[in-house]
Protein backbone atom coordinates (compact mmCIF):
# COMPACT_ATOMS: atom_id res chain seq x y z
CA UNK A 1 0.00 0.00 0.00
CA UNK A 2 2.80 2.45 0.84
CA UNK A 3 4.29 2.00 -2.61
CA UNK A 4 0.96 2.87 -4.22
CA UNK A 5 0.24 5.76 -1.82
CA UNK A 6 3.66 7.26 -2.50
CA UNK A 7 3.05 7.09 -6.24
CA UNK A 8 -0.37 8.67 -5.74
CA UNK A 9 1.10 11.50 -3.62
CA UNK A 10 3.75 12.30 -6.22
CA UNK A 11 1.06 12.52 -8.88
CA UNK A 12 -1.01 14.94 -6.74
CA UNK A 13 2.00 17.12 -5.92
CA UNK A 14 2.97 17.22 -9.59
CA UNK A 15 -0.54 18.46 -10.36
CA UNK A 16 -0.28 21.14 -7.67
CA UNK A 17 3.00 22.35 -9.22
CA UNK A 18 1.34 22.68 -12.63
CA UNK A 19 -1.64 24.52 -11.13
CA UNK A 20 0.68 26.90 -9.26
CA UNK A 21 2.53 27.75 -12.49
CA UNK A 22 -0.76 28.33 -14.31
CA UNK A 23 -2.02 30.63 -11.54
CA UNK A 24 1.23 32.58 -11.61
CA UNK A 25 0.84 33.19 -15.35
CA UNK A 26 -2.85 34.13 -15.26
CA UNK A 27 -3.48 35.57 -11.78
CA UNK A 28 -4.15 39.13 -12.87
CA UNK A 29 -6.26 38.06 -15.84
CA UNK A 30 -8.98 36.27 -13.86
CA UNK A 31 -8.70 37.04 -10.16
CA UNK A 32 -11.93 35.34 -8.92
CA UNK A 33 -11.06 32.06 -10.66
CA UNK A 34 -7.48 32.19 -9.35
CA UNK A 35 -8.68 32.69 -5.77
CA UNK A 36 -11.05 29.74 -6.13
CA UNK A 37 -8.21 27.57 -7.48
CA UNK A 38 -6.01 28.52 -4.51
CA UNK A 39 -8.77 27.38 -2.13
CA UNK A 40 -8.99 24.06 -3.96
CA UNK A 41 -5.21 23.66 -3.66
CA UNK A 42 -5.55 24.14 0.10
CA UNK A 43 -8.19 21.40 0.26
CA UNK A 44 -5.92 19.08 -1.75
CA UNK A 45 -3.02 19.82 0.59
CA UNK A 46 -5.15 18.80 3.57
CA UNK A 47 -5.92 15.48 1.83
CA UNK A 48 -2.20 14.92 1.20
CA UNK A 49 -1.47 15.68 4.85
CA UNK A 50 -4.07 13.17 6.03
CA UNK A 51 -2.57 10.45 3.81
CA UNK A 52 0.88 11.20 5.20
CA UNK A 53 -0.41 10.98 8.78
CA UNK A 54 -2.38 7.77 8.25
CA UNK A 55 0.03 5.86 6.02
CA UNK A 56 3.54 7.09 6.88
CA UNK A 57 3.02 8.46 10.40
CA UNK A 58 6.33 9.77 11.84
CA UNK A 59 8.09 9.64 8.46
CA UNK A 60 5.57 12.07 7.01
CA UNK A 61 5.42 14.64 9.82
CA UNK A 62 8.17 16.91 8.48
CA UNK A 63 6.35 17.02 5.13
CA UNK A 64 3.06 17.84 6.86
CA UNK A 65 4.71 20.88 8.50
CA UNK A 66 5.80 22.16 5.06
CA UNK A 67 2.27 21.56 3.79
CA UNK A 68 0.91 23.71 6.61
CA UNK A 69 3.24 26.57 5.60
CA UNK A 70 2.23 25.99 1.98
CA UNK A 71 -1.46 26.38 2.89
CA UNK A 72 -0.70 29.59 4.79
CA UNK A 73 1.09 31.02 1.73
CA UNK A 74 -1.88 30.09 -0.45
CA UNK A 75 -4.13 32.01 1.94
CA UNK A 76 -1.81 35.02 1.96
CA UNK A 77 -1.71 34.97 -1.81
CA UNK A 78 -5.51 35.11 -1.99
CA UNK A 79 -5.38 38.34 0.12
CA UNK A 80 -3.06 40.18 -2.28
CA UNK A 81 -5.04 39.62 -5.44
CA UNK A 82 -4.50 43.21 -6.57
CA UNK A 83 -0.78 43.34 -5.77
CA UNK A 84 1.05 41.76 -8.67
CA UNK A 85 4.51 42.05 -7.07
CA UNK A 86 3.58 40.42 -3.73
CA UNK A 87 1.53 37.70 -5.39
CA UNK A 88 4.49 36.77 -7.61
CA UNK A 89 6.82 36.60 -4.60
CA UNK A 90 4.40 34.32 -2.78
CA UNK A 91 3.97 32.18 -5.91
CA UNK A 92 7.72 31.62 -6.04
CA UNK A 93 7.75 30.62 -2.35
CA UNK A 94 4.92 28.19 -3.05
CA UNK A 95 6.80 26.79 -6.02
CA UNK A 96 9.87 26.23 -3.86
CA UNK A 97 7.77 24.55 -1.15
CA UNK A 98 6.16 22.17 -3.65
CA UNK A 99 9.58 21.22 -5.01
CA UNK A 100 10.74 20.52 -1.45
CA UNK A 101 7.60 18.45 -0.73
CA UNK A 102 8.06 16.49 -3.95
CA UNK A 103 11.68 15.65 -3.14
CA UNK A 104 10.89 14.63 0.44
CA UNK A 105 8.06 12.35 -0.67
CA UNK A 106 10.25 10.84 -3.39
CA UNK A 107 13.39 10.28 -1.33
CA UNK A 108 12.39 10.21 2.36
CA UNK A 109 9.25 8.07 2.37
CA UNK A 110 9.76 4.29 2.32
CA UNK A 111 8.49 2.20 -0.57
CA UNK A 112 10.84 -0.76 -0.46
CA UNK A 113 8.25 -3.32 0.71
CA UNK A 114 5.89 -4.92 -1.75
CA UNK A 115 2.43 -6.05 -0.73
CA UNK A 116 1.50 -9.34 -2.38
CA UNK A 117 -1.94 -10.93 -2.09
CA UNK A 118 -2.93 -14.51 -2.91
CA UNK A 119 -6.63 -15.13 -3.52
CA UNK A 120 -7.38 -18.87 -3.62
CA UNK A 121 -10.98 -19.97 -3.39
CA UNK A 122 -10.86 -23.79 -3.21
CA UNK A 123 -8.46 -25.08 -0.55
CA UNK A 124 -7.87 -28.19 -2.65
CA UNK A 125 -6.46 -25.92 -5.40
CA UNK A 126 -4.00 -24.16 -3.11
CA UNK A 127 -1.12 -26.16 -4.63
CA UNK A 128 -1.45 -24.02 -7.76
CA UNK A 129 -0.22 -21.00 -5.76
CA UNK A 130 1.68 -22.40 -2.79
CA UNK A 131 5.28 -22.47 -4.09
CA UNK A 132 5.02 -18.82 -5.19
CA UNK A 133 3.58 -17.84 -1.80
CA UNK A 134 6.45 -19.66 -0.06
CA UNK A 135 9.03 -17.76 -2.11
CA UNK A 136 7.32 -14.41 -1.49
CA UNK A 137 6.91 -15.05 2.25
CA UNK A 138 10.66 -15.74 2.54
CA UNK A 139 11.47 -12.39 0.92
CA UNK A 140 12.18 -9.77 3.60
CA UNK A 141 11.03 -7.00 1.24
CA UNK A 142 7.51 -8.42 0.85
CA UNK A 143 4.36 -8.44 2.97
CA UNK A 144 2.24 -11.40 1.91
CA UNK A 145 -1.43 -12.16 2.54
CA UNK A 146 -3.31 -15.37 1.83
CA UNK A 147 -7.00 -14.50 1.61
CA UNK A 148 -9.36 -17.40 0.80
CA UNK A 149 -12.25 -15.79 -1.04
CA UNK A 150 -15.89 -16.85 -0.79
CA UNK A 151 -17.62 -18.68 -3.61
CA UNK A 152 -21.12 -19.85 -4.48
CA UNK A 153 -22.42 -23.16 -5.75
CA UNK A 154 -24.13 -22.72 -9.10
CA UNK A 155 -27.72 -23.94 -9.41
CA UNK A 156 -28.82 -25.82 -12.56
CA UNK A 157 -30.26 -22.55 -13.92
CA UNK A 158 -26.83 -20.89 -13.28
CA UNK A 159 -28.14 -18.71 -10.44
CA UNK A 160 -26.00 -18.45 -7.31
CA UNK A 161 -26.64 -21.03 -4.61
CA UNK A 162 -25.00 -21.65 -1.23
CA UNK A 163 -22.07 -19.47 -0.17
CA UNK A 164 -18.83 -21.14 1.00
CA UNK A 165 -15.51 -19.96 2.40
CA UNK A 166 -12.84 -22.60 3.04
CA UNK A 167 -10.47 -20.50 5.16
CA UNK A 168 -10.26 -23.21 7.85
CA UNK A 169 -9.22 -25.93 5.41
CA UNK A 170 -5.72 -24.68 4.56
CA UNK A 171 -2.51 -26.16 6.00
CA UNK A 172 -1.61 -24.99 9.51
CA UNK A 173 1.60 -23.37 8.26
CA UNK A 174 -0.33 -20.96 6.01
CA UNK A 175 -1.37 -17.76 7.86
CA UNK A 176 -4.86 -16.83 6.73
CA UNK A 177 -6.40 -13.34 6.49
CA UNK A 178 -10.19 -13.09 6.54
CA UNK A 179 -11.56 -11.64 3.30
CA UNK A 180 -13.84 -9.32 5.30
CA UNK A 181 -10.86 -7.79 7.14
CA UNK A 182 -8.76 -6.83 4.12
CA UNK A 183 -10.02 -4.06 1.85
CA UNK A 184 -8.28 -4.47 -1.50
CA UNK A 185 -9.44 -1.07 -2.72
CA UNK A 186 -7.71 0.58 0.26
CA UNK A 187 -4.57 -1.55 0.36
CA UNK A 188 -3.95 -1.42 -3.40
CA UNK A 189 -1.53 -4.40 -3.30
CA UNK A 190 1.43 -4.37 -5.67
CA UNK A 191 0.64 -7.88 -6.91
CA UNK A 192 -2.47 -10.08 -6.78
CA UNK A 193 -2.27 -13.80 -7.61
CA UNK A 194 -5.39 -15.75 -8.61
CA UNK A 195 -6.09 -19.27 -9.87
CA UNK A 196 -9.76 -18.84 -10.81
CA UNK A 197 -10.14 -17.25 -14.29
CA UNK A 198 -13.88 -17.58 -14.87
CA UNK A 199 -15.65 -14.69 -13.11
CA UNK A 200 -19.36 -15.34 -13.76
CA UNK A 201 -18.77 -17.95 -16.48
CA UNK A 202 -18.11 -21.06 -14.38
CA UNK A 203 -20.98 -23.58 -14.56
CA UNK A 204 -20.24 -25.32 -11.23
CA UNK A 205 -19.13 -22.58 -8.84
CA UNK A 206 -18.80 -18.81 -8.90
CA UNK A 207 -16.54 -16.62 -6.79
CA UNK A 208 -18.08 -13.62 -5.06
CA UNK A 209 -18.54 -10.84 -7.67
CA UNK A 210 -16.29 -8.46 -5.73
CA UNK A 211 -13.41 -10.82 -6.61
CA UNK A 212 -14.05 -11.02 -10.34
CA UNK A 213 -10.86 -10.37 -12.28
CA UNK A 214 -12.31 -7.23 -13.86
CA UNK A 215 -12.85 -5.84 -10.33
CA UNK A 216 -9.45 -6.90 -9.00
CA UNK A 217 -7.66 -5.21 -11.90
CA UNK A 218 -9.03 -1.86 -10.69
CA UNK A 219 -7.01 -2.16 -7.48
CA UNK A 220 -3.56 -3.37 -8.55
CA UNK A 221 -0.93 -2.69 -11.19
CA UNK A 222 -0.06 -6.39 -11.46
CA UNK A 223 -2.76 -9.05 -11.62
CA UNK A 224 -1.27 -12.52 -12.15
CA UNK A 225 -3.32 -15.55 -13.17
CA UNK A 226 -1.89 -19.05 -12.63
CA UNK A 227 -4.04 -21.94 -13.95
CA UNK A 228 -5.21 -24.35 -11.26
CA UNK A 229 -4.73 -27.21 -13.75
CA UNK A 230 -1.88 -28.58 -15.87
CA UNK A 231 -2.17 -29.36 -19.56
CA UNK A 232 -1.84 -33.10 -20.16
CA UNK A 233 0.75 -33.78 -22.87
CA UNK A 234 1.01 -29.98 -23.11
CA UNK A 235 -2.29 -29.76 -24.98
CA UNK A 236 -4.49 -26.91 -23.87
CA UNK A 237 -8.14 -26.60 -24.90
CA UNK A 238 -8.88 -23.38 -26.75
CA UNK A 239 -11.60 -22.17 -24.39
CA UNK A 240 -9.08 -22.00 -21.52
CA UNK A 241 -7.09 -19.41 -23.47
CA UNK A 242 -9.88 -16.83 -23.71
CA UNK A 243 -11.35 -16.24 -20.27
CA UNK A 244 -11.73 -13.17 -18.03
CA UNK A 245 -8.62 -14.28 -16.15
CA UNK A 246 -6.46 -14.27 -19.27
CA UNK A 247 -7.97 -11.05 -20.59
CA UNK A 248 -7.72 -8.91 -17.43
CA UNK A 249 -4.48 -10.35 -16.03
CA UNK A 250 -1.22 -8.51 -16.62
CA UNK A 251 0.63 -11.82 -16.55
CA UNK A 252 -0.45 -15.42 -17.10
CA UNK A 253 2.03 -18.04 -15.88
CA UNK A 254 1.89 -21.33 -17.81
CA UNK A 255 3.77 -24.60 -17.50
CA UNK A 256 5.84 -24.66 -20.71
CA UNK A 257 6.77 -22.82 -23.89
CA UNK A 258 4.57 -25.16 -25.94
CA UNK A 259 1.54 -24.28 -23.84
CA UNK A 260 2.49 -20.59 -23.93
CA UNK A 261 2.49 -20.60 -27.73
CA UNK A 262 -1.01 -22.08 -27.76
CA UNK A 263 -2.27 -19.32 -25.46
CA UNK A 264 -0.63 -16.66 -27.62
CA UNK A 265 -2.02 -18.14 -30.85
CA UNK A 266 -5.60 -18.31 -29.56
CA UNK A 267 -5.37 -14.91 -27.88
CA UNK A 268 -4.13 -13.26 -31.07
CA UNK A 269 -7.00 -14.83 -33.02
CA UNK A 270 -9.39 -13.25 -30.57
CA UNK A 271 -7.61 -9.91 -30.94
CA UNK A 272 -7.94 -10.00 -34.74
CA UNK A 273 -11.68 -10.52 -34.38
CA UNK A 274 -11.80 -7.20 -32.55
CA UNK A 275 -13.12 -8.72 -29.33
CA UNK A 276 -10.37 -7.36 -27.08
CA UNK A 277 -10.00 -3.71 -26.13
CA UNK A 278 -7.56 -1.66 -24.05
CA UNK A 279 -5.12 -4.47 -23.34
CA UNK A 280 -2.72 -3.44 -20.57
CA UNK A 281 0.19 -5.44 -21.98
CA UNK A 282 1.27 -7.00 -25.28
CA UNK A 283 0.19 -10.60 -25.78
CA UNK A 284 3.76 -11.93 -25.99
CA UNK A 285 4.57 -10.27 -22.66
CA UNK A 286 1.34 -11.35 -20.98
CA UNK A 287 2.01 -15.11 -21.22
CA UNK A 288 5.08 -16.44 -19.40
CA UNK A 289 6.38 -20.02 -19.45
CA UNK A 290 7.70 -20.30 -15.88
CA UNK A 291 6.38 -23.75 -14.93
CA UNK A 292 3.52 -24.77 -12.68
CA UNK A 293 3.43 -24.58 -8.88
CA UNK A 294 1.56 -27.90 -9.00
CA UNK A 295 4.75 -29.53 -10.30
CA UNK A 296 6.71 -27.75 -7.56
CA UNK A 297 4.36 -29.33 -5.02
CA UNK A 298 4.89 -32.82 -6.42
CA UNK A 299 8.67 -32.46 -6.60
CA UNK A 300 8.99 -31.21 -3.01
CA UNK A 301 6.46 -33.58 -1.42
CA UNK A 302 7.79 -36.46 0.66
CA UNK A 303 5.83 -39.37 2.03
CA UNK A 304 6.92 -38.65 5.58
CA UNK A 305 5.57 -35.09 5.31
CA UNK A 306 2.00 -36.32 5.51
CA UNK A 307 0.17 -38.49 7.98
CA UNK A 308 -1.83 -41.06 6.05
CA UNK A 309 -5.27 -41.86 7.52
CA UNK A 310 -5.42 -45.23 9.26
CA UNK A 311 -8.05 -46.57 6.87
CA UNK A 312 -5.72 -45.73 3.97
CA UNK A 313 -2.78 -47.43 5.69
CA UNK A 314 -4.75 -50.65 6.02
CA UNK A 315 -5.35 -50.63 2.26
CA UNK A 316 -1.79 -49.70 1.28
CA UNK A 317 0.39 -51.66 3.73
CA UNK A 318 0.45 -55.47 3.65
CA UNK A 319 0.52 -57.54 6.89
CA UNK A 320 4.29 -58.08 6.44
CA UNK A 321 4.90 -54.29 6.35
CA UNK A 322 5.58 -54.02 2.61
CA UNK A 323 3.64 -51.49 0.59
CA UNK A 324 1.39 -52.12 -2.36
CA UNK A 325 1.70 -50.12 -5.54
CA UNK A 326 -0.61 -47.09 -5.42
CA UNK A 327 -2.36 -46.01 -8.64
CA UNK A 328 -3.65 -42.43 -8.83
CA UNK A 329 -6.95 -42.08 -10.68
CA UNK A 330 -7.62 -38.43 -11.55
CA UNK A 331 -10.98 -37.15 -12.81
CA UNK A 332 -11.52 -33.92 -14.77
CA UNK A 333 -14.62 -31.76 -14.50
CA UNK A 334 -14.80 -30.98 -18.22
CA UNK A 335 -15.49 -34.58 -19.28
CA UNK A 336 -18.12 -34.95 -16.57
CA UNK A 337 -19.95 -31.82 -17.75
CA UNK A 338 -19.88 -32.87 -21.40
CA UNK A 339 -20.36 -36.64 -21.07
CA UNK A 340 -21.86 -37.11 -17.60
CA UNK A 341 -23.56 -40.49 -17.98
CA UNK A 342 -20.78 -41.97 -20.07
CA UNK A 343 -18.12 -40.74 -17.64
CA UNK A 344 -19.96 -42.18 -14.62
CA UNK A 345 -20.16 -45.53 -16.41
CA UNK A 346 -16.43 -45.44 -17.07
CA UNK A 347 -15.67 -44.56 -13.43
CA UNK A 348 -17.74 -47.51 -12.21
CA UNK A 349 -15.87 -49.79 -14.59
CA UNK A 350 -12.48 -48.60 -13.36
CA UNK A 351 -13.47 -49.00 -9.70
CA UNK A 352 -14.78 -52.54 -10.30
CA UNK A 353 -11.57 -53.49 -12.13
CA UNK A 354 -9.31 -52.38 -9.27
CA UNK A 355 -11.65 -53.86 -6.67
CA UNK A 356 -10.64 -57.31 -7.97
CA UNK A 357 -6.91 -56.60 -7.65
CA UNK A 358 -5.29 -57.38 -4.32
CA UNK A 359 -1.74 -56.28 -5.11
CA UNK A 360 -2.47 -52.60 -5.82
CA UNK A 361 -4.42 -49.77 -4.17
CA UNK A 362 -6.41 -47.27 -6.19
CA UNK A 363 -6.29 -43.66 -5.01
CA UNK A 364 -9.25 -41.92 -6.63
CA UNK A 365 -8.99 -38.14 -6.81
CA UNK A 366 -12.18 -36.51 -8.15
CA UNK A 367 -11.82 -33.00 -9.51
CA UNK A 368 -12.26 -30.45 -6.64
CA UNK A 369 -15.42 -29.11 -8.28
CA UNK A 370 -16.95 -32.61 -8.26
CA UNK A 371 -16.12 -33.48 -4.67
Amino acid sequence: MKRYKKKELLHIINSLEKINNAVLRNFSLNVPVSVEVLAECQETAVIVGNVLDETFEAQGRSIVRILEDYCENLYQMSLVVNDNVRSRKLAKKIQKQLTDINNRVKYDLPDDRKEIVFLPYKASMWDSLESIWKAASRDDTCDTYVIPIPYFDKNPDETLGKLHCEKREYPDYVPITDWQEYDISQHRPDVIYIHNPYDEFNYVTGVHPMFYTKELKKHTDMLVYIPYFVAIKERIQKHFCILPGTMYADRVVVQSETVRQTYIKEFQKFEKEGKLENLSVKTEEKFMALGSPKYDKILTTKRETYQIPEEWERLIVRPDGSRKKVILYNITVDRMLKQGERTLKKIKGVLKFFQRMSNVTLLWRPHPLLA
